[in-house]
């Protein structure tokens, strides 16, 4: 059995700044997207967890619904790509393209930017102020399967929370979906 540290970035605490390639082959800065948004969103996620395939057109709504607020979503890939060619920087632009994501994917080929935000599951939301902190961290919704069915929304009640003021009622959920992949 491994043994991997994780930086576990607490809802209070500063996000991990980083430095990471694009699926639209550019280098996208934490840094820089803080300076043009009100709030930044970040899912650890991956081309083959059968959650986040749940969860795609959910994601996409919320990037839909907030962005004309300054909000914008981000995709963070930092499975263990030996363990699973579906994981490979290709296979992240083919499964961008076919599921039509209007966020940026990025790739942490390192897997240091996912440890440093203490990501466990695939897909974990953390929401980011513009200040650079984290003011929610976990799973998205109670409700994976179904878009039909009425859900505790929590990560788009924090952006809402966020966006008016607000205190966000439950800061933090345990996250629910598929174990991230790590590298030995």
């Amino acid at each position: 059995m491994t043994i991997l540290e994780t930086i576990n970035t607490p809802v209070g605490s500063y996000a991990p700044d980083f430095e990471l390639p694009g699926i639209d082959d550019r280098v996208h800065h934490l840094s820089r997207y803080l300076e043009k948004f009100r709030a930044v969103g970040v899912i650890s996620m991956c081309n083959h967890c059968p959650y986040v395939s749940l969860y795609l057109d959910k994601l996409k709504n919320l990037q839909a619904e907030f962005a004309a607020s300054g909000f914008t979503l981000i995709g963070m890939n930092g499975s263990g790509v030996n363990r699973d060619s579906t994981e490979s920087f290709e296979q992240m632009k083919a499964f961008a393209k076919h599921h039509q994501l209007n966020f940026p994917y990025l790739w942490d080929s390192t897997q240091d930017v996912t440890r440093s935000f203490g990501a466990i599951k695939t897909p974990m939301a953390f929401l980011i102020d513009n200040t650079g902190i984290v003011r929610y961290r976990g799973k998205i919704d109670n409700h994976p399967q179904s878009s039909l069915v009425a859900a505790d929304d929590y990560f788009r009640s924090a952006i809402a929370s966020l966006f008016k003021g607000q205190e966000i009622y439950l800061a933090q959920t345990e996250p629910i979906g598929s174990l991230l992949i790590w590298r030995n």
